[in-house]
């Protein structure tokens, strides 16, 4: 039987973006890792060895307090990368990176990306207008967690969700949802089942489908409208996104759904 082989690091619109010379020099040094539902990438305070270029994997930032209260403050995809604090001088963060959504990743050790960054190169321009895509997505997570319904909130976030995977369903549990949002699970059930009467999801067994995108959208609030903007305006090397008829055709990636101990350490962070 042949193995499926995995996605190219071209998979990653960031790398994908970066010149043939740029690439050259990077990509030898970069190492296709799994991410299995809800591994731990990166833990508050700790060192980061590494930054992580998303192909079909999502990744969450969260802020925990201290009584065990979490929220996700910004996604990651295919986009861009995970750990642009190793490039800002950080050497840690003050929040930790859960993955959202199963797949896969590149990683870089973050010797080769500073070596690649203080080039003062096309690396340091396009991280540059990253950070700057990822500032107005915390931003507008901070004024949408404070003045925006859990609805609207979770329409926005199944929004940027699927804006950074190929297809047009996510694998999760409303516990972990509410999680993400910052709210509790009987928030989260009421608000996926007021978007599947209204036609915008479907929502079994922890497999939530997005069946009318227009529909979600204008559920949304205009947070989600901001990012994107936004977002498209300062990383014009995103690809526009096609209409996906029918989501039940297209190949997914099935990994592991909970992290075990070990899977922790193994990604290296």
């Amino acid at each position: 039987m042949s193995v499926k082989p995995g996605p190219a690091p071209q998979h990653n619109h960031l790398l994908a973006a970066l010149s043939p010379e740029v690439q050259e020099r990077l990509f030898p040094y970069l190492e296709l890792v799994p991410l299995p539902l809800r591994a731990l990438m990166y833990e508050s305070g700790r060192p980061m060895r590494h930054v992580y270029f998303p192909t079909d994997s999502i990744v969450s930032l969260q802020y925990m307090m201290e009584n065990g209260a979490s929220t996700a403050i910004l996604v990651v995809g295919n986009e861009g990368l995970l750990g642009i604090s190793l490039l800002m001088g950080g050497e840690s963060t003050p929040n930790r990176s859960l993955v959202q959504s199963a797949g896969y990743a590149y990683r870089l050790p973050r010797s080769r990306v500073k070596e690649e960054f203080g080039r003062h190169g096309q690396l340091l321009i396009l991280m540059l207008r990253y950070t700057q895509a990822l500032i107005t997505q915390v931003a507008q997570t901070a004024v949408c967690n404070r003045h925006h319904s859990i609805d609207q909130q979770l329409c926005r976030w199944l929004l940027l969700s699927i804006d950074r995977l190929s297809h047009n369903h996510l694998t999760m549990t409303q516990e972990f949802i509410g999680n993400m949002l910052g709210v509790r699970r009987e928030g989260v059930t009421g608000a996926a089942l007021k978007l599947q009467q209204q036609g915008a999801i479907s929502y079994s067994r922890g497999l939530i489908k997005v069946l009318d995108r227009p529909k979600l959208e204008a559920l949304s609030c205009e947070c989600y409208g901001v990012v994107k903007k936004e977002t498209e305006m300062l990383l014009n090397y995103l690809p526009q996104r096609s209409i996906i008829s029918n989501i039940d055709s297209i190949p997914t990636v099935t990994l592991p759904t909970t992290a075990p101990a070990a899977s922790t350490n193994s990604i290296g962070r």
